[in-house]
């Protein structure tokens, strides 16, 4: 199953995409696409309905946030090898966890706003996973049966804000507002599979950047939850995206930045596709 949320920000109705590539409405029978939402028994619910019966929506509307009300937005750094290398920063031995602000977040296709003051900007794209039940403690082999679903993350950065003038927090050059975009859809597990077998892209301006699988990360994706679970409590609608592969612009010779006007194309086999325009700061 793929549950989307469509309609102006702020406004967006629930939905799902049904077999054939239509946005049906599911507002007729929940009012949101929520935490609660994300539950197993939920879930199951609306697995079981006819999307054929469902309304269709016309047009192609503006996709949001795929579930309303994130509790935490929680970060993997360097979680793929050649990525550690390429950032010129150690292979680590434990995963390591940083914060996005909530207030990042974005529909997938919604602009990228420069800070006023950005100068490095760059792109990541990353494997989100989507808690669907609280798990504290859980062990690797329980950690799948917490997650709802899977979704394509841009993990906008600014790095002067990451690096320089971090203070040793990485989470002030990632949490700016619209540094964030997820979706188109979240994707439930039975649809994914593997979720170690899957293929990440990015382009910038029509040129590929990174291509990238997540066969190669170095903690999986059961290992993620298991660990967060250790450090904190993951609750229904968290989100943890699980690193980047090679390609980002800093680690480029010579190291490329995002401008006004860019254009960033990424996406994930089985999870769908993302396109931001870079726009210069509104103020």
């Amino acid at each position: 199953m793929k549950l989307l949320r469509y309609g102006p920000a702020g406004e967006e109705k629930p939905g799902l995409l049904d077999a054939d590539g239509t946005i049906r409405d599911l507002s007729g029978l929940i009012g949101d696409i929520t935490p609660g939402t994300l539950a197993p028994a939920s879930l199951a619910a609306l697995a079981a309905l006819d999307a054929r019966r469902l309304p269709k929506v016309d047009g192609v509307p503006r996709l949001g946030v795929p579930w309303n009300g994130t509790p935490k937005y929680i970060a993997i750094g360097l979680n793929y090898h050649d990525h550690a290398v390429e950032a010129n920063m150690p292979i680590p031995v434990e995963p390591v966890i940083f914060p996005k602000w909530t207030s990042c977040l974005c529909g997938p296709d919604d602009d990228t706003i420069m800070p006023p003051d950005a100068e490095r900007m760059d792109w990541e794209v990353e494997l989100g996973i989507v808690i669907g039940s609280r798990a504290r403690n859980v062990s690797e082999a329980d950690a799948p049966a917490h997650v709802a679903g899977y979704v394509v993350a841009n993990d906008v950065s600014e790095r002067g804000w990451q690096l320089q003038r971090s203070g040793g927090q990485w989470g002030k050059g990632k949490g700016f507002d619209t540094f964030g975009p997820v979706g188109p859809w979240l994707v439930t597990p039975d649809e994914v599979g593997d979720p170690q077998q899957l293929d990440l892209w990015l382009d910038v301006n029509g040129e590929r950047k990174q291509t990238g699988t997540s066969s190669l990360m170095i903690f999986s994706c059961a290992q993620l939850v298991s660990y967060c679970s250790r450090v904190m409590t993951l609750e229904p609608g968290d989100l943890i995206i699980t690193g980047t592969p090679p390609g980002v612009g800093m680690g480029l010779k010579p190291p490329q930045h995002l401008k006004a006007g860019d254009v960033v194309e990424l996406g994930i086999s089985k999870l769908g596709s993302q396109r931001q325009r870079i726009v210069a700061s509104r103020g």
